[in-house]
């Protein structure tokens, strides 16, 4: 597309900023006469709310305004070649497209009679949250922050436990009409080059009318694109983005989201939180094998329960055989169809609690899972031990740190449940082979993702398995940063 020039004329560039912005009421353009003695014709555009105090004496605008109404139009044009005041963040734009582009993003623009080229003015931007505290990654020790909606604040947070110009921040645009901000973070020195020129490319693989949030970013540029496992691992957790990108992997921002993408991803990072790396190494360690057991139970033991009560009765002793079939007596349901009517219930409560605002939402999660779990019990619609099955079930799905990636637990849930009720054990093992063959071939930018448990040919370093070593013992980073810069801790006075 070729750009429009910005004309010399005042009138002229008025003309098309108005023809351009017609119906656009957040949009203000304020022409105005600035000069001591000779009057020289300006114009500013801005949005309404992100440049609400562009008059106040305490903006840096403000004052910019303030001094042109003190000095002839000619020293006027030479701060405007020169930026010699130097009291705000002032850019050229040398066209219209660019100025569009610094207008809409929350920036005031100021052209000048005479003057070829716009002025960027940095302002304070499109309202935001502000930062808060981490909603969805809670830990008992650790930094309270959380990722904003904003992604210059979002950089920034990460750039204050980083304090090192190797920390890069590249930015892109992408969505020909949204404009949105996305940022690429990484060590200069750790990252491995064929992994972010891939993520270049893929970034710039579409053209798309809009991206409003991190999740469109991660399902344009997924390796695997019909696996229910992610392929990034997300964060919204400054801490924990900072900790990645000094282990060698990249961190992805979008502005209006308040997560941040981490890749490439592994099955074991998703296991892991942000605070095991601040608790002592034994308590570590045993929360990370609690999960494992939580992620099996949110996995098999629907499928399991089925399989041993429809086909192996006979691995169980008989007092809890008879148990069951107590508790079943009545009930006129298959055990498939009962279970599956439960855990469909259970997740129809689990939904309602999310998209209730409030902490009217907790109470209907607990509320309505005690209700319809003991009415249903009453009715003898289902057993009780079926209400304990899949409480453990939906217990083990919380435990797993990632949201996203207990998801794709939650659907893996009902396969094994069929298989393990129509094929009994020999289902579950059958689950578990094509489970475990897909993971194994599952890529995440080029890593299997699997690693530590798979090894990629040529990597460096090493990665966490299920045990987390001591502090002291953690010499070397994870294989995704580069092999040469594998070591990150010694001792000082050692050779």
């Amino acid at each position: 597309m070729e750009k429009t020039k910005i004309s010399l004329n005042l009138r002229e560039n008025e003309e098309y900023i108005r023809k351009r912005c017609a119906d656009c009421a957040d949009i203000l353009i304020r022409p105005m006469r600035l000069g001591d003695g000779p009057k020289v014709d300006c114009l500013m555009v801005y949005i309404e709310v992100a440049v609400s105090n562009i008059m106040l004496d305490d903006s840096a605008l403000g004052k910019m305004i303030n001094h042109f109404w003190e000095i002839p139009p000619d020293q006027i044009r030479e701060f405007i070649r020169n930026n010699s005041l130097g009291i705000a963040d002032v850019k050229k734009l040398p066209d219209m497209e660019t100025a569009f582009a610094a207008l809409l993003a929350g920036n005031a623009v100021f052209f000048m009679d005479g003057y070829d080229e716009a002025l960027k003015i940095s302002s304070k931007g499109y309202p935001n949250m502000g930062v808060s505290g981490a909603e969805t990654e809670k830990v008992l020790r650790g930094s309270r922050e959380g990722f904003t909606d904003a992604v210059k604040i979002n950089s920034a947070l990460v750039r204050k436990r980083i304090r090192d110009t190797r920390l890069k921040v590249e930015e892109k645009t992408l969505g020909v009409r949204s404009r949105t901000v996305v940022q690429i973070l990484y060590m200069e020195d750790l990252v491995r080059e064929e992994l972010l020129e891939d993520l270049k490319n893929r970034l710039d693989e579409y053209e798309i009318d809009g991206i409003l949030d991190s999740g469109m970013v991660e399902q344009l540029t997924d390796d695997a694109w019909y696996s229910p496992f992610p392929q990034y691992q997300t964060t919204e957790r400054p801490d924990r983005a900072a900790q990645e990108i000094l282990n060698g992997r990249i961190v992805v921002i979008c502005d209006n989201s308040p997560y941040a993408l981490i890749l490439p991803s592994s099955f074991s990072g998703f296991m892991e939180s942000s605070e095991d790396w601040y608790h002592h190494f034994e308590m570590s360690s045993f929360l990370r094998v609690l999960r494992y057991f939580a992620l099996a139970a949110a996995t098999l033991l629907p499928g399991l329960y089925l399989a041993v009560i429809r086909f192996h009765t006979q691995i169980l002793p008989t007092n809890l055989i008879l148990s069951f079939a107590e508790a079943r007596e009545g009930v006129p349901f298959s055990s498939v169809a009962e279970l599956l009517f439960l855990e469909l219930a259970f997740e129809m409560i689990r939904e309602a609690g999310v998209r209730i605002p409030g902490s009217l939402g907790n109470a209907i999660g607990i509320v309505g899972g005690l209700i319809v779990g003991q009415a249903a019990v009453t009715a003898n619609l289902v057993s009780p031990i079926v209400v304990m099955i899949v409480a453990l079930t939906a217990l083990g799905g919380m435990v797993i740190p990632n949201e996203e990636f207990a998801s794709a637990f939650r659907l893996l849930k009902y396969m094994f449940l069929f298989l393990g009720g129509y094929l009994g054990i020999f289902g579950i093992v059958l689950g578990l082979y094509l489970t475990v063959a897909h993971l194994a071939g599952l890529l995440s930018f080029g890593m299997p993702y699997l690693m530590p448990f798979i090894k990629k040919d040529g990597s460096s370093g090493t990665g966490e398995g299920i045990l987390r070593p001591p502090f002291f013992t953690r010499r070397k980073r994870p294989c995704y940063a580069r092999k040469e810069e594998e070591l990150r801790l010694k001792r000082r006075n050692a050779e």
